[in-house]
């Protein structure tokens, strides 16, 4: 096989090569007590010299695995060997064994060759079929190792054909998770999200949660919500007990703060009795005035062109009485604020008031 000017030799195989002036070769002289399924070498054969063994399925390129192949060995090349063997010594070619995945891969990679071992028997036999996959655990390690030696998050992902948050999600996949509950799942796979639910439960529970689902063959996601809605409160780790009713404030400053607030309140009602009488007084000036000004035809008729929403103020002050008339009209029109509102009333009563004075009124009107 190694005649044949398309099949190079990879590198070396088991024994290295003797010397020309060595007698005796490296190769063990007893006969051995196994055969073995290859050639100790490994071969670069061209792509279009390897013919399938099967059918690969419509629609298997675009499928996820495809794709996390092809994104494997664009990051970090071939790391299994394809397994070839060769039908007829004497016609071309070589009849793929294992690896049809691979070569799909390669071809859509634009590569020419592939490292490959050369079967003695024909088996086509899956090798990986029987192999132990990495577990969940296991692998959240490896990624751990493979970021500590220098790898960047991006390229992993890359290399996995997944995006960032996913390779985040399995680097912390272990964080908040007791050691005892890590050595019960050390030996399975499971989503992150059940780390994700388990976080939420104290040490204790999540031993009694991991062995609830192991006993049940179900390390689902769903099982992990499950027993965390049926975890006690007093169980979980986001669970804040109620606080008790905290004071307030301070009774001492509460009372320092109502002292100032009644300081504040008769300093107000010093100052309103000390102007009452001139406020008064003004008061029903201006109501006096308004009214004698209202009783001129000429200036009433001017206002009531020019500004009749004025006009409806002015008698609005002149029939007010009291404050309860004032606040009635005040509700029915909804027209003046309750600035206007109190200042009608303001001169309503200091108006009756008036009236009872002595030789004002005629002065006044």
């Amino acid at each position: 096989m190694n005649d044949l000017s398309t099949v190079k030799p990879l590198y070396p195989g088991a024994f290295p090569q003797p010397d020309a002036d060595d007698s005796d070769a490296p190769y063990p002289k007893a006969p051995l007590n196994l055969t073995l399924g290859f050639d100790l070498e490994t071969f670069q054969i061209p792509l279009e010299e390897l013919m399938p063994s099967k059918k690969v399925p419509d629609g298997v390129m675009t499928t996820r695995k495809f794709k996390q192949i092809v994104s494997s060995i664009r990051e970090i090349g071939l790391i299994e060997p394809l397994s070839v063997i060769k039908p007829d010594p004497e016609a071309a070619g070589f009849l793929l064994l294992d690896g049809n995945l691979r070569v799909l891969a390669l071809k859509e990679l634009g590569q020419d060759t592939a490292p490959c071992l050369i079967a003695k028997d024909f088996e086509t036999y899956t090798y990986n079929h029987r192999i132990n996959r990495l577990s969940t655990v296991q692998e959240h390690y490896m990624l751990r190792r493979a970021i500590d030696k220098g790898v960047s998050k991006e390229r992993l992902a890359r290399a996995f054909n997944v995006n960032l948050s996913t390779i985040n999600s399995r680097i912390n996949l272990l964080h908040g998770i007791c050691p005892k509950a890590v050595e019960l799942l050390q030996d399975h796979q499971f989503t992150p999200d059940v780390t994700r639910h388990l976080r939420k439960m104290k040490a204790a529970r999540q031993i009694e949660a991991v062995e609830l689902m192991i006993a049940a063959n179900t390390i689902t996601a769903a099982h992990a919500d499950a027993l965390l809605k049926a975890t006690p409160p007093e169980q979980r780790t986001d669970y804040k007990p109620p606080q008790p009713e905290q004071p307030k404030g301070d009774p001492l400053e509460q009372i320092v703060k109502l002292e100032r607030e009644m300081s504040q309140v008769q300093e107000k009602y010093k100052h309103a009795e000390e102007n009452y009488g001139s406020e008064l007084l003004n008061l029903v000036v201006a109501k006096g005035y308004l009214k004698k000004l209202m009783e001129n035809e000429a200036v009433r008729s001017y206002v009531a062109r020019h500004a009749s929403e004025i006009l409806e103020q002015f008698e609005l002050v002149l029939n007010t009485v009291s404050m309860e008339e004032a606040v009635e009209q005040a509700e029915r029109e909804d027209g003046p604020t309750a600035a206007e509102v109190t200042a009608q009333a303001q001169l309503a009563k200091d108006d009756s008031n008036a009236a009872s004075l002595p030789g004002q009124n005629g002065q006044l009107g």
